[in-house]
């Protein structure tokens, strides 16, 4: 046997199994409940106190930015000189249109003129002629008045009424001679009247001088009915005195009268405008 055999030891003896388990179970159920407290409570984050730079890559970028930039200048470029060139022939092709119109519209303003001139013309040729036929029958009424007045005084008085019916054939030829002259307001002849400077020339062919103006006119004479009209019978419409427009009874229910500037001299029934009064000269 050894010396040292009945010296007790005096290290601690051997922890049991047993026990060891018990506590790490112990310490285990502390740990979860520390954990499960953890996750129901909130959560308490430590600030960042620290800035993280990132680094910066410029290597090989650049030329492809500046690449893209000037494609994109480029088709911006593009996109506007397109548009001004679809600008431009739109307005090119609305000038061209305005032009065409234009020219269209000055084609037809010289037909018109060209048709106009020519209407003109004849209407100029044909008023020609009728002056010419109408001073041609006044050569010849007043040389045939003359002579019925002169025969007239040699063979009887001038109240007589060979001389009256003479005067108003006279009176009555230049009126329906003047049919068809234009109506100028004042106008006293020879192709041109108003209604009393006809008047008033028509009497001067029979030696009579009329006032000039309608209102005197219409009380120079003989105040006569309506119904009881003769040949050379002044008519006049308005009151007597106040008349504005006279004519003459020619005959036949009919008168001659420079009426307005868009009739002119013409011969019309007593129906067409029937007058106010007449008075009798002659």
């Amino acid at each position: 046997m050894s010396h040292t055999a009945h010296i007790p030891s005096h290290r601690k003896p051997r922890q049991r199994a047993s026990k060891s388990a018990l506590r790490a179970g112990v310490a285990g159920g502390v740990l979860s409940t520390i954990a499960v407290a953890g996750a129901a409570g909130p959560a308490q984050a430590e600030p960042v106190t620290q800035t993280i730079e990132m680094p910066t890559i410029t290597s090989g970028f650049a030329p492809a930015v500046a690449a893209s930039a000037q494609a994109t200048q480029q088709v911006a470029l593009d996109l506007e000189t397109q548009a001004d060139e679809d600008a431009a022939a739109e307005k090119a092709a609305k000038t061209a249109k305005k032009a065409h119109a234009e020219a269209v519209r000055k084609a037809e303003a010289e037909k018109k003129a060209e048709a106009a001139a020519k209407a003109k013309a004849e209407a100029e040729a044909k008023e020609r002629a009728e002056r010419a036929s109408r001073t041609s029958e006044r050569t010849t009424l007043s040389a045939s008045s003359g002579s019925s007045d002169s025969g007239s005084s040699a063979s009887a008085p001038s109240s007589s009424s060979s001389n009256v019916s003479g005067s108003a054939a006279s009176i009555v030829a230049f009126a329906k001679a003047q049919v068809g002259d234009a109506y100028v307001s004042g106008g006293t002849g020879p192709n041109a009247w108003d209604c009393s400077g006809l008047v008033q020339a028509a009497y001067r062919t029979a030696g009579i001088d009329l006032p000039r103006v309608s209102q005197s006119q219409s009380t120079f004479g003989t105040q006569v009915s309506l119904d009881n009209l003769q040949p050379g019978d002044i008519l006049y419409w308005g009151g007597a005195g106040s008349a504005y427009h006279v004519a003459i009874y020619v005959g036949g229910g009919e008168f001659v009268g420079a009426q307005n500037s868009s009739t002119g001299t013409v011969q019309r029934s007593l129906d067409y405008d029937r007058p106010t009064g007449a008075v009798r000269v002659l």
